[in-house]
C-alpha cells in the first residue's frame, strides 16, 4: 500500500500523546494519592507513567482511521446523491455516524 494514501504515524503519534497526557493530567486532579503512598509510588506505577505506542501500533492505527474515513465518506456519498445533492454535508455524516460507529 502506498504510503501516501495513509495519514502521517508522526501525527496520530502526537495526537496519541497529547491524549495520553490529558487523560494522565486529569486522573492525577482526580486521584488524591496520600504522601505515604505518593512516596512509595514515585513516578514508577503504571497509573504514573504516560502510555507509548511501537511503529507497528502506530501504523495499525493509522490504517484503521484510513479505513474509517474512508468509510464514512462513502456512506456519507451514498446518502448525498440519494438526495441528489453534489457535495457531502455535515447532516449526511450525522446520518450514517452512528451504524458506521456500531461497525468499526
Amino acid at each position: 500500500m502506498d504510503a501516501n494514501n495513509t495519514f502521517d504515524s508522526d501525527l496520530i503519534h502526537a495526537i496519541f500523546k497529547h491524549i495520553w497526557a490529558r487523560r494522565f493530567r486529569e486522573r492525577e486532579r482526580s486521584d488524591a494519592i496520600d504522601a505515604a503512598e505518593a512516596e512509595v509510588a514515585l513516578g514508577t506505577s503504571k497509573k504514573n507513567r504516560l502510555a507509548s505506542a511501537n511503529a507497528n501500533a502506530l501504523k495499525l492505527s493509522c490504517e484503521l482511521l484510513k479505513s474509517f474515513v474512508s468509510e464514512a465518506v462513502q456512506r456519507a456519498a451514498i446518502i448525498a446523491e440519494a438526495e441528489g445533492m453534489d457535495k457531502i454535508e455535515a447532516t449526511h455524516l450525522e446520518r450514517i455516524l452512528p451504524q458506521l460507529l456500531l461497525d468499526f
